[in-house]
């Protein structure tokens, strides 16, 4: 049975200065970046645990970005191409994105676990359920596969996909049986679903169909759901429009997709974005299936801005409308840092809205989590 929490955050945390210096000279003190990650997961893990969350990550705060543990684990990608991507800022002051490389140049092979290098030292440290994070399969295809390179190794996306699964299969099954407690897919991709500019753009540059692609997207992250399925372990789908540096690059409500993700994906909770205009209305979550839950992005992790409290009770009394109460939950809509360089807002600012979570989840529910859903 999957557990119920009512507050709940994404995962990622806003690396200090130090540490960011330290990673750029990694090379030359690896033992330093180290103790810096171990000092600083300890500091997160206990402000977690401080604020009332029942669960803890480690901030991610040992990756380059949100998907750099599949990248560092796997050989087979070129670290120094990239595929560009166009990027929009928010409403906050207006940074460069930071670069996400890595072009599948060769043969993909695992060469070492995932998420080898994190889960010790949050076993070890933590005594509240973990949750590992983990990027969804559909994610390197749309950015890693470049024509003229990826294509003399691989013959098209799909063929990409489908042995990125295989290598996520492997570990994602061993961390389901190995302590983790919550395990979360983050797919930013299914917004290029939602997108018309991105529909268009699947149809002229990966020459499918759309729909056929979304279609595909499902049946590979429930492939990974399904190694990872096991009794007490609650499984999880994020879902956004990007999220580097304040910037985001699509946008467009769940309508068209809802009624077919929502009823196929093989998922106990959803993490949605819900935190602008951008993200559409609250309707399209009546697709939501008997007994999932729905956790409500409402809270900006890419803005200083405050959100009101009595506003956060109001939309989730207004998304009531669509899923019991019973079945919501509360998060800011991404994490804090997809990126090491993070997302244009303080860490004040971070854990004040995270407070926010908590506390409204406690004036809602009565409480921050609960079990059995």
């Amino acid at each position: 049975m999957a557990t119920q929490y009512r507050a709940d955050h994404v995962g990622s945390f806003l690396r200090p200065p130090e540490l960011l210096e330290a990673r750029k000279n990694a090379g030359k003190d690896p033992h330093r970046l180290r103790s810096l990650e171990d000092l600083h997961i300890q500091h997160v893990l206990a402000k977690q645990k401080e604020l009332g969350f029942e669960f803890v990550t480690d901030g991610e705060l040992r990756r380059r970005n949100f998907m750099s543990d599949f990248t560092d684990a796997v050989e087979g990608f070129d670290m120094g191409d990239a595929v560009a991507r166009n990027w929009k800022a928010g409403d906050s002051e207006a940074a460069p994105v930071s670069s996400v490389t890595g072009i599948v140049a060769k043969k993909l092979r695992l060469t070492k676990p995932l998420t080898g290098h994190e889960l010790p030292f949050l076993k070890a440290n933590s005594t509240v359920a973990i949750k590992m994070t983990l990027p969804s399969a559909t994610q390197f295809p749309a950015i890693s596969f470049k024509s003229g390179v990826t294509d003399k190794v691989y013959r098209d996306h799909s063929a990409l996909l489908w042995d990125i699964v295989e290598i996520m299969k492997s570990d994602l099954a061993k961390l389901s049986s190995d302590g983790v407690n919550y395990i979360q897919i983050d797919a930013p991709r299914y917004s290029y679903y939602m997108d018309p500019k991105w529909r268009e753009w699947i149809r002229q540059e990966l020459r499918t169909d759309p729909d056929a692609a979304f279609d595909e997207a499902i049946r590979a992250d429930n492939a990974c759901f399904k190694a990872a399925r096991r009794p007490g372990v609650t499984l999880a789908i994020h879902l956004c429009r990007g999220n580097n540096r304040s910037h985001w690059y699509a946008e467009g409500g769940y309508d068209g997709i809802a009624e077919k993700m929502f009823a196929a994906l093989d998922v106990d909770r959803f993490l949605l974005e819900y935190d602008d205009k951008r993200s559409g209305t609250f309707a399209p979550l009546r697709f939501i299936p008997k007994g999932k839950t729905v956790v409500l992005g409402l809270v900006s992790s890419k803005l200083p801005q405050m959100e009101d409290p009595d506003v956060l009770v109001k939309r989730i009394e207004e998304a009531a409308r669509y899923v019991p109460m019973e079945n919501l939950a509360l998060s800011p809509q991404c994490g804090f840092a997809s990126t090491a360089e993070g997302n244009l807002i303080t860490e004040d600012s971070q854990w004040a809205k995270l407070k926010l979570v908590v506390d409204t989840a406690c004036r809602v529910w009565g409480g921050a989590s609960s079990a059995g859903a």
